[in-house]
């Protein structure tokens, strides 16, 4: 991890942790691995700079870390989940069901969804959503009619696409970036095949053609990775022809092992992102359970620093790792400063 120093500004941020009664004195975090590294960023930062032990933060994806979130509140629980989505409506009705009612939603910048081959292997350059369908989807459209999906390589959909076998690693079902890709990606590309259309010349209703286009081939094609970049690198480096999908971070920081695809002829970078021209971005989030502020000590200042200027800010080191900086902070600064809380 690369060492950060800090302004008098950040500095500043630290206050007295105050009186806490539980017998664990660390801050608990786990969720997203595409916040786990801007996470870890700030967890070294925090307990290098001020006077609170440092942040334990673990991975293991979106769904579950709000699934632990939402367990209760206590010493037991976690007290920050980590997501690259928001949280869903489910989530919240189960956070109350077990005492989670106060929930600070608290957003850090944007990211990226990229889609990367191995640096020296074939020419998968510009893809379109209707591509990605088109390899991934559990069915296609051939010749004006659904069927299963059994096209083997790529250029026998899009000519201008490489003679090269499809193998691609996407993320498992608990990750939020998973979400992301069936939504903007497979959804999209499902509706410009027609197979939207043709799930609801069968009979299905707006939901269910919807969901219907996010289902992905079972024949080997798609491999789902349930751990985190590190392990879908690991598969690219092994399979010449394979494509992974990343953060646009964790492609950025291992450009000498990956060369990356324009999306609907938009390049993905920091300024396509911001712009809002890269087609296949969200933002990332982290979420505070209220009722361990003041009883965890250090969890407030933790969510102040994260989102400070120093860390979070257009020249911070988040930002220099590969977070897009959000021009709302400011905002997002007031909230955690009043604690405020999901309505």
């Amino acid at each position: 991890m690369k060492s950060v120093t800090l302004t008098a500004s950040a500095i500043a941020l630290i206050a007295a942790s105050g009186t806490a009664a539980l017998a664990r004195d660390n801050i608990q975090v786990a969720g997203s691995s595409t916040v786990l590294p801007y996470a870890s960023i700030v967890a070294e930062a925090f307990g290098e700079n001020f006077d609170f032990p440092t942040p334990v933060v673990e991975s293991g994806g979106s769904s579950s870390g709000l699934k632990r979130f939402c367990e209760g509140v206590g010493e037991s629980s976690i007290d920050v989940a980590n997501a690259s989505r928001k949280i869903k409506d489910k989530e919240i009705a189960t956070c109350a069901e077990n005492g989670v009612k106060d929930i600070m939603e608290v957003r850090i910048g944007y990211d990226g969804i990229v889609f990367a081959s191995q640096k020296d292997g074939p020419d998968f350059s510009a893809f379109e959503p209707a591509d990605l369908y088109n390899a991934l989807g559990a069915k296609v459209m051939k010749d004006g009619k659904l069927v299963d999906n059994s096209y083997g390589k790529w250029n026998e959909f899009n000519a201008n696409l490489p003679d090269a076998d499809i193998m691609a690693f996407i993320p498992g079902t608990k990750h939020g970036t998973r979400e992301v890709f069936e939504e903007k990606v497979l959804e999209a590309g499902c509706e410009a095949t027609g197979a939207l259309e043709a799930y609801k010349a069968e009979g299905m209703d707006d939901k269910a053609a919807s969901q219907a286009c996010m289902k992905v081939r079972t024949d080997g094609k798609a491999v789902d990775i349930d751990g985190d970049y590190t392990e879908t690198l690991a598969r690219i480096a092994s399979n010449p022809n394979g494509v992974g999908v990343f953060g646009l971070a964790f492609y950025e920081n291992n450009t000498d092992k990956l060369k990356v695809a324009t999306m609907s002829g938009i390049a993905p970078s920091t300024a396509t992102i911001a712009d809002g021209s890269y087609p296949v971005s969200r933002p990332l989030y982290f979420y505070v359970k209220k009722a361990h502020i003041g009883e965890i000590p250090g969890l407030k200042e933790y969510a102040e620093f994260f989102v400070s200027d120093d860390m979070a800010g257009s020249d911070g080191p988040l930002a220099q790792y590969g977070l897009v900086s959000d021009p709302e902070l400011a905002q997002t600064q007031d909230a955690v400063a009043n604690e405020t809380t999901m309505q």
